[in-house]
């Protein structure tokens, strides 16, 4: 399970549909957007106070490999790296002296074992996408079938991918009996649920998307599967973070919440971390509430944290992902 399974907040265990609180949902999205701009304006953190920041962002990666070409070999290097995500020579410089790791490794249901075998000794845990990742254009039956699959090779958690048909129709109950279902079938297992922004159309579509797969017992909610054209935005972010701030409001739960696709680099990885502190507050600011689904993302930050310690920007390929 995971590492931070002790200090993980009280599971979601979902509420009914309330159907009239998702229709009544409307969001502006000049305001939005606007509110998006000053991200990076308002706030700046530099010297020591952004390499803790960026040490901090690595502990809440989703290290992800989710290519047509992967194989054990290549998620074996990615769990060596989500073992050592900073060389040892930077940690040294920075004065940290104990371990820092990543928040989980992502893959495929196909290289689940693999991995566990690569993080055997490590607290770190294993998810898997499902759900006939990344379109979701199979049977409910085989979806179900899926993730009951990952569970049982060892995956302690369970990316899964939304009927975006159920959100462009309408179609709210059918959404929520769909992530209910796909919350049963999880388990212990915590089930981050991914919404594909991209692809909803609206920023009202992503706010009520939100909403009904908390109702509907979510224990994450995520943007992307970082297989659509558009995938993490700041604007969605902000919709989906106060989508979460609206849920434990209402119900005393805390929902996680998943950027993921497209995030590069270290700035943009401070942007979502200044978005979750000044939306959330700190509670969120724990790989248990926030994660980045990233594969690019710890190059950039490790080649900062160097230039913090050394005061030059050293080749990229000083900093291979794996």
């Amino acid at each position: 399970m995971s590492k931070d399974k002790s200090q993980r907040p009280a599971r979601n265990p979902g509420t009914r549909l309330d159907l009239d609180l998702i229709y009544n949902i409307r969001i502006n999205r000049s305001a939005v957007e606007r509110r998006a701009a000053t991200l990076g304006t308002r706030r700046t953190v530099k010297k020591e106070w952004q390499a803790a920041w960026l040490l901090k962002a690595i502990t809440c990666i989703d290290l992800t490999t989710l290519a047509g070409d992967d194989t054990p070999g290549n998620v074996a290097r990615l769990c060596a790296k989500a073992r050592q995500p900073v060389r040892k020579d930077i940690l040294a410089a920075l004065g940290i002296d104990r371990p820092i790791t990543v928040g989980a490794v992502c893959v495929y249901h196909n290289l689940i074992k693999p991995a566990r075998a690569a993080l055997e000794g490590s607290s770190i845990p294993v998810a898997a996408v499902s759900t006939g990742f990344p379109a979701g254009q199979i049977p409910l039956s085989l979806k179900l079938r899926e993730i009951k699959a990952s569970v049982r090779a060892g995956a302690s958690e369970i990316d899964i991918v939304i009927s975006r048909a159920h959100v462009l129709t309408g179609n709210w109950r059918a959404l929520y009996n769909e992530v209910k279902a796909f919350r049963e079938a999880c388990g212990e297992a915590h089930m981050k649920t991914i919404l594909a922004t991209g692809e909803l159309a609206t920023l009202t579509n992503v706010a009520r998307a939100s909403q009904v797969c908390m109702m509907a017992g979510a224990d994450f909610i995520k943007t992307s599967t970082g297989k659509e054209s558009v995938n993490a935005t700041l604007p969605v972010g902000i919709v989906m973070a106060r989508a979460v701030r609206d849920y434990y409001e209402r119900t005393g739960f805390r929902v996680g919440f998943k950027p993921a696709g497209g995030i590069r680099k270290a700035k943009e990885a401070l942007q979502w971390l200044i978005l979750i502190k000044e939306e959330l507050g700190d509670e969120w600011l724990t790989p248990a509430l926030f994660r980045f689904g990233a594969s690019g993302l710890l190059a950039d930050i490790e080649r900062q944290l160097e230039h913090h310690v050394t005061g030059r920007y050293s080749a990229a390929y000083r900093h291979p992902i794996a």
